[in-house]
């Protein structure tokens, strides 16, 4: 028994010792594959990258400086992206530098200046075309235009000048007559161009010279030229309102006869929208035709209203002069 024992023991020895040497040299093993093969791959991927970059870089920046370092690349690419790069740099810099140089008041008054040359032109064109259009009626009509802003302008002035809006100095004068004060009366219309202070002051100096119905021939006389001469060129404006119309119809039938003439003409292969833009281009002086006539009639319903008002103030200052309770021997000392 304790040879077998032994001799099992004697086995055993070669198989523990077998096992105990694999089981120290198994962490050695295990442990240098990881370490071995993970700093490779780790220091690789970088030595393959990090070398890439900056070569790309110093390529790129030494493109300008030494030609002869640079890789193998075509040079179309380098040229296609080098004028690539250099016109959308200046395009980004140079429309923002001037946008900014470049202030909102300087912009105004060209787009100002540049509106107004496009109306005006259109303006042009339009009345060119209008004129053209319109045939031989048109350009009098045009001509009546213009007299009758003029006639209206000058009316307006020469009302003003005549005191047709101002009243305050005649019934002034009228006032201090019937409160018995002639100097004062005198003093108040005197050498004032108005139509009714000249038809006051003229009565005051007929009733001095003359009898009551004589003073009165003399005071009509005189407000009938001033009213005759405050009435000029309102024969001028009622003729304008008559003919206008008129002429702007004669202009329209013209057209017409010319736009069925032409349509006659054409025979079988007459188009209608030629008759119809005949039409309406012969309608354009019936148009224009209204256009002046409206407003030459109404200055001359208002001139005359205004003339007219004029007329009843004189006729109601006159005769309260006459009517007025004044001794006759007091006119008498004072026109001595």
């Amino acid at each position: 028994m304790k040879s077998l024992t032994l001799m099992t023991c004697a086995l055993c020895l070669p198989v523990m010792a077998f096992a105990q040497t694999t089981a120290e040299t198994a962490p050695l093993t295990a442990p240098e594959a990881p370490a071995l093969v993970a700093p490779q791959v780790e220091i690789e991927t970088p030595t393959l990258a990090t070398p890439a970059a900056p070569e790309a870089e110093d390529v790129n920046t030494q493109t300008s400086t030494s030609p002869a370092l640079q890789p193998e690349q075509p040079d179309t690419a380098e040229a296609t992206d080098a004028g690539v790069d250099s016109p959308s740099a200046d395009a980004v810099s140079d429309p923002a530098t001037a946008f900014d140089e470049i202030t909102d008041a300087e912009i105004a008054p060209v787009t100002t200046q540049e509106q107004l040359t496009a109306m005006a032109q259109t303006a042009a064109s339009d009345a060119h075309a209008f004129l053209r259009d319109g045939g031989p009626s048109i350009w009098a009509i045009a001509a009546l235009s213009v007299i009758t802003l003029a006639l209206i302008l000058w009316k307006i002035w020469q009302l003003a000048l005549m005191g047709a809006w101002s009243r305050g100095k005649a019934g002034k004068a009228v006032r201090a007559f019937e409160n018995g004060d002639l100097q004062t009366a005198m003093q108040t219309v005197e050498k004032r161009r108005g139509i009714r202070s000249k038809v006051i002051t003229a009565a005051l100096k007929a009733m001095q010279k003359w009898d009551e119905e004589r003073a009165r021939e003399d005071a009509a006389r005189v407000a009938k030229n001033q009213l005759a001469e405050a009435r000029i060129g309102l024969s001028a404006l009622e003729l304008i309102a008559t003919i206008a119309p008129l002429l702007g119809l004669l202009g329209t039938v013209l057209g017409m006869i010319a736009a069925f003439q032409a349509l006659q003409s054409a025979g079988s292969n007459a188009d209608p929208s030629q008759l119809a833009g005949g039409i309406w281009e012969a309608l354009l002086t019936t148009a224009a035709g209204m256009a002046v006539a409206i407003p030459a009639s109404a200055a001359l319903t208002w001139f005359e209203s205004v003339i007219d008002r004029v007329h009843r103030d004189v006729e109601d200052g006159v005769t309260r002069l006459f009517l007025a309770q004044e001794p006759k021997p007091a006119l008498h000392l004072v026109a001595e």
